[in-house]
């Protein structure tokens, strides 16, 4: 029988698929979207990053509940929320964009939970140097479900039509919810299934706590350290260039290469494939090292400076791109080492503050989203603005070097908190 942890690993990469699949539907809806009522590329820009504006405002206050009642159950009440925000995005998107975008906006305000709860629960269930993997683990399930909403939507909208992808990951979400709310307690030692030896294995490798006891840092602390501003600048900047790929990408293809919408789908798609695997290589080569006797601070540092530099060349080189075929390479290059940020910073929140690590997450997530917001609408100003991809993905390569510098300077893998 399968160890109890890889089940509720299982569990939680499934529900990071189609945390991911429900954001990215949206990405290819909004082709055929836009034709119909003739956005502009900067208007584009707005209705994309609509969920974001949800998303920054619950990500601290998601990552204070993560800290004070555990994962288990933020994430259960996040995932019904966005799945039923899932389902009435096709009806507002048919009534009118103001209605379109208070819907994105709930989405993400739901959505925003979800990394600080799946944090909190690895935490829990997984020793520390098994914590790499699993998060490995979970993000490739995440990447996968972009994989999945790039190749599922258009098949869905020409069978179904504009509804059809909502409501069938609608269907999945809440069928998810069932299995999850039997199936996962919040700690593994409130669980009937776990073996009394994998319930040693994990507490032996536990060297800090997991709770707060809803007690939160003062900011004035958690500011004053500059291990919290490494956090802060690599989760804005994976989220700037994260966020670029993810809402541009299908519109990239199709404007720059005049691939049509179901093949842009397919080359966007296969980068975020390969994503999942390097995620889950960076992981597994993170908990390795560390068992082998490597400090915890050097593999942080390794890692995110994979997962900055990698990228950053890759945009680079994604400007010189003649075809459709090439710059489907770069990006595969670039998201594939962008993956090794899981091992990074990600990671990293429970190497300094492990107490409070959903909080600190939920504040460096808020400002990653403020990037990820400025990132998407800024890019279709420039489209517009100067008519090409260039200057944008050039600039997001120059922050990528940037953050990889301030990274290696002051991060730290010790705790601080």
């Amino acid at each position: 029988m399968a160890a109890e942890r890889f089940k509720v690993v299982a569990l939680v990469a499934a529900v990071m698929c189609l945390c991911s699949a429900d954001r990215v539907v949206m990405s290819v809806v909004v082709v055929p979207l836009a034709a119909k009522n003739g956005w502009t590329s900067s208007f584009l820009g707005i209705v994309q990053s609509s969920f974001l504006w949800g998303y920054m405002c619950s990500s601290v206050i998601g990552g204070a509940l993560v800290d004070k009642h555990g994962g288990r159950k933020v994430l259960a009440i996040g995932a019904a929320l966005w799945s039923l925000a899932t389902l009435l995005t096709p009806w507002a998107a048919i009534h009118s964009t103001t209605g379109l975008l208070a819907v994105r906006v709930f989405f993400g305000l739901a959505e925003g939970v979800a990394l600080p709860s799946m944090n909190n629960i690895l935490s829990r269930w997984f020793p520390t140097n098994e914590r790499a993997t699993a998060v490995g683990m979970s993000m490739g399930g995440f990447q996968l479900g972009n994989v999945l909403g790039l190749v599922v939507t258009p098949l869905a909208i020409s069978s179904v039509g504009i509804s059809g992808p909502f409501i069938l990951f609608t269907f999945l979400g809440f069928l998810w919810l069932v299995t999850w709310a039997y199936r996962v307690p919040n700690d593994p030692q409130e669980s009937t299934c776990i073996s009394k030896s994998e319930l040693k294995l994990i507490q032996a490798g536990k060297s800090d706590p997991c709770q707060s006891k809803g007690k939160l840092p003062p900011l004035s602390l958690l500011f004053s350290k500059m291990p919290t501003w490494a956090i802060i600048f690599a989760n804005i900047t994976n989220n700037w260039g994260y966020f670029v790929l993810l809402s541009w990408m299908p519109v990239y293809f199709n404007t720059v290469f005049g691939v049509k919408l179901k093949e842009a789908a397919w080359f966007s798609a296969v980068p975020w494939g390969t994503m999942a695997v390097s995620g889950y290589i960076a992981g597994a080569m993170s908990d390795y090292l560390i068992k082998s006797g490597y400090s915890i601070t050097s593999i942080r540092k390794i890692t995110q400076s994979i997962g900055f530099i990698g990228p950053g060349t890759a945009l680079l080189g994604l400007n010189y791109a003649t075809s459709p075929a090439v710059a489907a390479i770069f990006m595969t290059m670039g998201l594939s080492l962008s993956s090794f940020s899981q091992a990074g910073f990600l990671l990293n929140m429970h190497d300094i503050a492990p107490q409070y690590a959903g909080f600190l997450q939920g504040i460096s997530n808020s400002a990653g989203t403020v990037a990820a917001i400025v990132s998407t609408i800024a890019t279709g100003m420039f489209v517009q603005w100067l008519g090409s991809f260039q200057a944008f993905l050039t600039l997001t390569a120059c922050l990528y070097f940037a953050a990889t510098i301030f990274w290696n300077l002051y991060a730290t893998g010790e705790r601080v908190f």
